[in-house]
């Protein structure tokens, strides 16, 4: 049975792309290191941030020391897969090839990109 994935907001899907691209299990460190000395993220608004992924079943949290140690439950892919569908559905009114036509008409495409999407067309038949 596949599991019920919500949409996030973007602050929480933010933290979540950079636990994705941290080694296994991370801290907070880590990812405040990751964000970069730019970031508008204060520590404890990271930390609550963290808990709202636990309790929405993002993230696994485990207490090593005096720290805790994060890990993603969701992959990128799942994910995407959930983002992919929302934004059908809300533009449900569009034809899944005006949709196609959309993308190729406001994007450039390298050519490793388009014999991706080949391959995968492909895959379909």
């Amino acid at each position: 049975m596949k599991r019920s994935i919500k949409r996030l907001p973007d602050g929480e899907f933010t933290i979540l792309k950079v636990i994705w691209q941290l080694p296994t299990p991370t801290t907070s460190a880590r990812i405040m290191e990751k964000l970069g000395p730019d970031n508008h993220w204060k520590p404890q608004t990271l930390l609550t941030v963290l808990a709202r992924l636990t309790e929405k079943g993002f993230l696994e949290s485990v207490r090593k020391g005096r720290e805790r140690q994060y890990t993603a439950l969701i992959s990128e892919d799942e994910y995407l897969e959930v983002e992919a569908s929302d934004f059908l559905k809300r533009h449900s009114g569009r034809s899944m090839g005006g949709f196609v036509k959309t993308l190729f008409s406001s994007n450039s495409f390298s050519e490793n990109e388009l014999d991706e999407l080949r391959s995968l067309l492909n895959q379909r038949k």
